[in-house]
């Protein structure tokens, strides 16, 4: 299965897990820090939406400043409300645009943005074995924006639930979603992972 073909099942996944959440999970902080999670389902829509022209029209609009393009097309999106957002990201599922970056990068921001809104509301989210190891393979290696190849330095990171590991020295292990959210910087989830390694990458 190509890269798409999992961004769009697990866009798929998203629309329909999310669909369960009430108004007060919906006002819940998100682990994208200064982001409620309708904050961060906004931020996916509108990638979802996105293309490269845009995407540079936006940008130097917003002053060549990444994050403030980022807070100003989540509060120009998040002014729909839920049940409209979701139905535009259903209506993305199967769409190939996307700001210039490699395909990896999007699904590795569709899955850890579903688990930054999934997470602190105690979510189920079923990704995909297949999902979920492109998307950890993909970040691991990443250092621009999401910092993982310089976070995870020097560690042995072990998911428990699948077969997938990366890298050695002191272990952290953990369900791979997990591992995921902490090789993009989430630090909430260390909490819940396992290892001598887990004191290094706090202190990262």
């Amino acid at each position: 299965m190509d890269t798409w073909e999992l961004i769009a099942g697990e866009r798929a996944r998203l629309v329909e897990a999310l669909g369960t959440l009430d108004d007060a999970q919906w006002a819940t902080p998100s682990l994208c820090e200064g982001w409620t999670t309708k904050d961060t389902l906004a931020h996916v829509v509108s990638t979802a939406e996105m293309t490269p022209p845009r995407f540079f029209l936006g940008l130097a609009g917003a002053g060549f400043s990444f994050s403030r393009l980022m807070d100003r097309n989540v509060a120009a999106v998040g002014a729909d409300p839920v049940p409209r957002l979701l139905e535009r990201l259903a209506a993305r599922i199967g769409s190939r645009n996307a700001p210039p970056g490699p395909t990896g990068s999007w699904l590795v921001e569709t899955v850890a943005h579903g688990e930054d809104i999934a997470y602190p509301t105690a979510t189920k989210i079923p990704h995909s074995e297949e999902a979920l190891v492109a998307a950890a393979d993909s970040a691991k290696d990443t250092q621009p924006l999401l910092g993982a190849r310089k976070r995870i330095a020097g560690l042995r990171l072990r998911a428990d639930d699948v077969d997938w590991q990366t890298g050695d020295g002191p272990e952290v292990r953990g369900p791979l979603r997990l591992l995921l959210l902490a090789m993009v910087g989430r630090p909430p989830v260390l909490d819940d992972l396992h290892g001598d390694g887990v004191a290094e990458l706090r202190s990262r």
